[in-house]
């Protein structure tokens, strides 16, 4: 007696297999929305921060804030307002993050640049030979950020810690760049930044 095949069962469990598939994929983006709302409030809905000496995660290479937001979480890097933001995400969570930062356009802020600082911004970006790691452009790469149109008051606040402060979990290959450089040069060099 031959045996009846039942063609309909691969089909019906592949359609399963699909659904289930997809409505995770939908649980994760709704997540992964949640998650971007938060980051938006202060960091900005579109990356680009509108907030005092909160930096722009737009346009940031996205090992760079990959690395930042696992140190974050892990503890080595403290910045007491991502504490307890990051301390339950996961790695996925953390990639998904970057990339979705990495992909936004980076914008001026509103900041108003002194031409003349701007000016002097880049003879020491120059000097300094910031270009060897953070590109030409100031745009970025890999593990370096991005600093061009980065906000003002956040850079100049980010490069003070890296001369006077070493911060935890900092790449101490920003130490001798900005070793020797007076407050007005770091202001003068986020002047600079500002601009590209």
């Amino acid at each position: 007696m031959p045996v009846a095949i039942e063609w309909w069962r691969p089909l019906a469990l592949g359609l399963a297999a699909a659904v289930l598939f997809a409505a995770g994929a939908l649980a994760q983006d709704a997540a992964l929305a949640e998650k971007l709302q938060l980051c938006g409030t202060c960091h900005g809905e579109d990356g680009n921060s509108k907030i005092e000496k909160i930096p722009s995660l737009a346009g940031q290479p996205a090992f760079y804030t990959l690395n930042q937001l696992f140190l974050m979480r892990e503890g080595v890097r403290k910045v007491e307002a991502m504490a307890t933001i990051v301390k339950d995400l996961k790695d996925s969570d953390l990639t998904a993050l970057s990339e979705h930062y990495a992909k936004l356009a980076p914008r001026r802020s509103d900041e108003p640049v002194d031409p003349e600082l701007a000016k002097r911004g880049r003879q020491i970006a120059t000097q300094q030979r910031c270009g060897s790691c953070h590109l030409p452009t100031l745009a970025g790469q890999e593990q370096m950020p991005r600093v061009a149109k980065q906000r003002i008051d956040y850079l100049v606040e980010a490069l003070k810690s890296y001369r006077d402060n070493p911060r935890s979990g900092a790449d101490t290959a920003m130490s001798p760049p900005v070793g020797g450089l007076r407050d007005a040069d770091l202001t003068a060099l986020a002047h600079y930044a500002a601009t590209l």
